[in-house]
């Protein structure tokens, strides 16, 4: 377990740095110095954060540009109409026009009546996925009722709760002890390599899973080294068998 927590907090020190971000989309977060306007962002953000890089990025700017940099009065004083008219012809991979249009009104129908996301988030995350899709299925706030990961949603509590160079946080009352790793293919390949887990399919069961080991280490902040793992892959220049190494100079 030393073994494990010394590589863990060495590639921390080593990777969780701010000028690692770029590609992730989380850069888009820093330009909102305000928590009302950076939870939409890193919800929007978030929710489109499947397929290429590149077309993430360039999707989330498309959907940013309109707000003029002030996503919580763009949101609150437009109505589902203004949405459809603004958006109309976006796409990205499978997500639409109405996608987002939905996203959007299922965010202003949070904030009237929660007043804010930390508020929502508190009450659980199948409340959360509930209220945001004002109670119907949406594949961009899947819930983990439905066996999703919830990769996206977990990336976005992370970037939420917890605060440090690279997460800019901005809720109080929420702990990063109840976070569950956001698992994607990349972080599923890591937690697999440090044997975390034998499953075969990143569902929520397995993040779950693998969050109970990683709370073993880190037991106030168990997905603390999630950001510094998930560059093994993300990046062209950090492979699988760059972590591997890393691995085996820990003895682990």
């Amino acid at each position: 377990m030393r073994e494990l927590k010394d590589l863990l907090e060495s590639l921390y020190k080593k990777l969780n740095k701010r000028g690692l971000v770029d590609p992730d989309p989380l850069k888009f977060l820093y330009d909102y110095p305000d928590i009302k306007d950076r939870e939409i962002t890193g919800l929007v953000a978030s929710s489109l954060a499947y397929g290429r890089v590149a077309q993430i990025l360039k999707s989330v700017d498309k959907i940013l540009l309109p707000m003029e940099g002030k996503p919580f009065d763009f949101v609150t004083s437009h109505n589902e109409k203004d949405l459809t008219a603004i958006y109309r012809g976006f796409v990205h991979r499978f997500t639409t026009d109405a996608d987002i249009v939905r996203l959007l009104c299922g965010i202003k129908h949070v904030l009237k009546e929660y007043g804010d996301f930390e508020n929502l988030y508190l009450c659980g995350v199948e409340k959360f996925t509930d209220e945001v899709n004002m109670s119907k299925k949406s594949y961009l706030i899947p819930s983990p009722c439905d066996g999703s990961a919830c990769k996206r949603l977990n990336l976005f509590f992370r970037w939420m709760v917890r605060s440090d160079e690279v997460d800019p946080g901005g809720w109080t009352k929420a702990k990063p002890a109840n976070l569950v790793v956001p698992l994607d293919t990349h972080a599923f390949k890591a937690a697999k390599i440090l044997g975390f887990t034998e499953k075969k399919a990143p569902n929520y069961k397995t993040a779950l899973e693998i969050t109970s080991h990683f709370a073993e280490i880190s037991p106030l902040d168990p997905i603390k080294y999630d950001f510094a793992l998930t560059r093994f892959g993300i990046r062209d220049d950090m492979t699988f068998d760059d972590f591997r190494r890393e691995v085996k100079k820990f003895s682990v």
